[in-house]
């Protein structure tokens, strides 16, 4: 992710924290110095929001490593204010898998729980709190309450979030995953809505700004899976763009820019006029006809790092391979030689279509 630290690495994984993280420290200073409070007490509740992130690393290491353990990697680890994220290449399609990575970081939340409470209760220093706060709480009850919460909230059945993966890795078992999946986005945007009216009538803001957050994260999810079981299988012939220009690596950036004007086509082929080169996407013709002199080639401006697919590949691992590697449009080849283009936009049109195409032969 973008404007993010390295901070760590762990099993091969890396730990990054976003800048918007300070956001967070900035603000918890800010109310220790407004609520009077000393200078040791927003020491603490640094400590603790310090701790509460140690503790939602080991959360998403808990998935990535389960998901390691069944061929799934895990490209990075990074915290945000409002948690973690880890990066799978992949969500295990196995109900079975599916189930153990989900339940892996909320399992990792209960054992530090349970750490903490024997700890607590040895010392003689175990209550129930009546409220869990970020300012003048002691550090340790604070922190096991905060992993209490956390479990109890990541096992709500709602996507993005843990139990919703764990509601569709147990329907899966017993119906198709497109239906699965969109049956557990749907009770997930049920509460989501829930969440929604919670914030609205008590005046939390923050249950608002999750409601969001689980509405478009169950709909991201049913579409995705639903965009699979359509590319699943069909190679990348089908959906590939036939009609396209190539530009030599010689050729000056403006001929580049003629192209882009003379037709609908973004992204260009480079060849040497025999080896395939990579590609110029539009953004880097421009940024190198702003910020060059007029000699300047095509070569210049050229990506050499997108995908290049054979014909007989399936749009589900293209896909992939295209996220993967961040580049929208891709290179199609039959036996070495330059034959197609595929594109996000083909991607999508030709799902729209295909989406289109399975309503209209059900049965009404």
């Amino acid at each position: 992710m973008k404007w993010s630290l390295k901070i760590a690495q762990v099993a091969g994984i890396g730990i990054y924290v976003h800048w918007t993280f300070l956001i967070l420290l900035v603000w918890l200073v800010s109310a220790h110095a407004m609520s009077g409070e000393s200078a040791g007490a927003a020491a603490q509740g640094i400590a603790l929001v310090i701790a509460l992130f140690a503790c939602v690393v080991l959360h998403e290491l808990g998935h990535a490593l389960t998901a390691q353990r069944f061929g799934v990697t895990t490209r990075d680890i990074t915290l945000l204010p409002i948690g973690g994220v880890a990066r799978l290449e992949r969500i295990p399609e196995e109900p079975l898998q599916e189930f153990w990575v989900a339940i892996a970081g909320p399992a990792v939340n209960v054992a530090i729980a349970a750490v903490l409470f024997v700890v607590l209760s040895v010392w003689g220093q175990f209550h129930a709190p009546s409220r869990i706060d970020l300012i003048g709480a002691p550090l340790l009850e604070s922190l096991m309450w905060i992993n209490v919460v956390l479990v109890v909230f990541n096992m709500l059945p709602a996507f993005p979030m843990d139990g919703g993966r764990v509601l569709r890795s147990l329907l899966t078992a017993w119906m198709p995953r497109v239906r699965a999946t969109h049956i557990a986005a749907t009770v997930g945007q049920g509460m989501a809505i829930l969440f929604g009216v919670a914030g609205l009538v008590t005046g939390h803001w923050m249950l608002l700004f999750i409601a969001l957050f689980v509405y478009l994260g169950a709909q991201g999810e049913a579409q995705a899976v639903e965009m699979q079981s359509i590319f699943r299988g069909v190679p990348v012939q089908q959906a590939m763009a036939t009609r396209f220009e190539t530009l030599s690596a010689d050729d000056p950036i403006q001929r580049a820019i003629d192209e882009l004007l003379a037709g609908h086509q973004q992204d260009f082929p480079v060849t040497d006029g025999h080896e395939i080169l990579g590609i110029a996407f539009r953004s880097d013709i421009l940024k190198a006809l702003a910020d060059a002199d007029t000699g300047q080639r095509v070569g210049d401006a050229l990506c050499s790092d997108c995908p290049v697919l054979d014909v007989s590949e399936s749009l589900e691992r293209a896909s992939r391979q295209m996220q993967e590697a961040g580049c929208s449009t891709a290179l199609v080849t039959e036996r070495g030689q330059l034959v197609g283009l595929l594109t996000s936009e083909n991607l999508g049109e030709w799902a729209m279509i295909q989406s289109a195409l399975r309503q209209r032969s059900e049965p009404k």
